[in-house]
């Protein structure tokens, strides 16, 4: 009987770790984005997509979008409203403008600090880092991508083009989303981070 009683947990425990989908993921950012996403309680998916995601597609890790870039802080910037995918506006300012390296080729950005993240408790120092590149509109969000970084103590910013997200506007229209400057253009196939969404 005893035995009988251990063959049937094993059995139940394979057949509920066949049932249950595991989520894709190569690193920590890719496996906590998809876990948000698939969370309906986080996830900014329409419940059509929601049903049916599995997880979001990613471009493979490469150390090679992993930059250190010098921050030249811009103190005197006043705020302006940034434009949306709605009519709404996010008042930012830039706080500073990134110069960095990649593929042996100079690049610069301009990063921007939101005031009313400035004001949000554990987001006084978020800052804000809004890109274009010559992936968008064939691998990637048409309308480009966002990265998320801290004010660092120094100079210096470790830019991870990995953690390359799309606004939340690539997967729902409910969304305002801030439209991505076109100064912050790179002239570059940036194959890193997420890739372009496929809606059902």
């Amino acid at each position: 009987m005893r035995l009988l009683f251990v063959f049937l947990i094993a059995i139940s425990t394979i057949s509920c770790t066949q049932n249950k989908q595991t989520l894709l993921g190569e690193t920590k950012f890719q496996k906590k984005m998809n876990a948000d996403f698939k969370d309906v309680t986080t996830s900014p998916l329409k419940e059509e997509d929601l049903k049916h995601f599995r997880g979001l597609d990613f471009f493979k890790f490469d150390s090679s979008f992993v930059v250190e870039a010098k921050l030249k802080h811009t103190p005197d910037e006043a705020f302006f409203d940034m434009k949306t995918t709605t009519d709404r506006v996010s008042e930012e300012r830039v706080y500073g403008v990134l110069s960095f390296i990649l593929k042996d080729e100079s690049f610069e950005l301009k990063v921007y600090q939101g005031k009313t993240l400035m004001e949000t408790e554990g987001y006084e120092d978020y800052l804000f880092l809004p890109f274009l590149d010559e992936t968008n509109g064939e691998h990637t969000y048409g309308g480009g991508r966002y990265i998320d970084l801290r004010i660092p103590k120094d100079d210096t910013v470790i830019l991870d083009f990995n953690t390359a997200y799309n606004p939340l506007c690539a997967y729902n229209d409910k969304y305002s989303c801030p439209i991505v400057p076109r100064q912050n253009y790179l002239n570059t196939k940036v194959k890193a981070g997420v890739k372009a969404f496929k809606k059902h």
